[in-house]
């Protein structure tokens, strides 16, 4: 491990490796580097990451966070998708950390499209979340990698309000459900805009999730989260309402919220996700029994994944 000031990228640095890849970051890809060492060597502390840790980082830019991962002896799978940063990421680290250098692989590749990593499964995803894709990489991760037991990433500030919200609260949303599926969610501190070049134009935050199981139900994930996305399809409206397209009628989503112990009045913004299991599970149910009083053959409700 190396803790000294070369083994981190500072604020010169980085635009030295930005002007030589000639690499002008994009809103498009929600690029803005992180050039304060101390900033990164807090996000790794936060994160619990030591000597051994398997991490799979998202988005690791010009390598800022990513020497902070290897600087505590951790090993990295990289996954960017922007083809300059990606090839110069071993260069980076075999510059400042030549010692740690057997201990990245970079993948070249959109996030979202990866469904394999290579190498020992990651316990861990630590990262400067790109902030148009943050909430769609964080749950494709979270689905796809179940050896991922803890999460710490930096998003934007009202991005992590939503996902720590808890039931009843004024950020709580589709983020907040789909995440407490997996996760228990905090937020776990701030980040200053002075530290990113460019100075991002939204305050950012940490926000840390530590895998759970997920609630005890017959409904799969993808009957869950469909209605989660139609409960939160109109904010405010009542569930009874809210549900009739996926329940096939008012009537339908009322035995089916009433079956589920749910008041049929109640918003979706006050459910658990217990409580979305809950009513995933009675959907088809009542849906098969007004079928089988009128002859016909019901399908199951139309899936939305995260």
């Amino acid at each position: 491990m190396n803790d000294t000031p070369n083994a981190l990228l500072g604020p010169a640095q980085i635009r030295d490796l930005a002007g030589r890849l000639g690499v002008r970051p994009t809103k498009t890809l929600g690029q803005n580097f992180v050039h304060d060492g101390g900033t990164v060597r807090k996000i790794v502390r936060t994160a619990g990451i030591g000597a051994g840790d398997r991490v799979v980082e998202v988005g690791p830019g010009l390598g800022s966070l990513t020497l902070g991962l290897l600087e505590v002896g951790a090993s990295v799978v990289a996954v960017e998708i922007d083809p300059p940063l990606a090839q110069q990421l071993a260069a980076t680290v075999a510059v400042h950390q030549p010692d740690a250098a057997d201990r990245l692989t970079v993948v070249a590749a959109d996030a979202l499209e990866v469904t394999e990593l290579p190498g020992e499964a990651p316990t861990a995803l630590v990262a400067n979340l790109p902030y148009n894709v943050a909430v769609p990489v964080l749950l494709t991760f979270l689905e796809r990698f179940d050896s991922l037991e803890r999460v710490l990433v930096m998003v934007q500030a009202e991005v992590a309000d939503r996902l720590a919200a808890p039931p009843g609260s004024r950020t709580y949303g589709v983020p907040s459900v789909k995440a407490a599926w997996y996760a228990s969610a905090h937020r776990a501190g701030t980040v200053g805009r002075s530290v990113f070049w460019p100075v991002p134009n939204v305050d950012s935050a940490l926000v840390a999730l530590d895998r759970r199981e997920p609630p005890t139900t017959t409904a799969t994930r993808e009957e869950v989260f469909a209605v989660v996305d139609a409960a939160f399809a109109q904010r405010r409206k009542m569930l009874r309402s809210a549900l009739a397209g996926i329940a096939g009628s008012s009537a339908a989503a009322v035995e089916a919220l009433e079956r589920a112990g749910v008041d049929p009045t109640a918003r979706g913004e006050r459910l658990t996700v217990e409580e979305f299991a809950r009513i995933a599970e009675q959907l088809p149910l009542v849906q098969a029994e007004a079928a089988a009083s009128a002859g016909e053959h019901p399908e199951r409700p139309g899936t939305v994944d995260a």
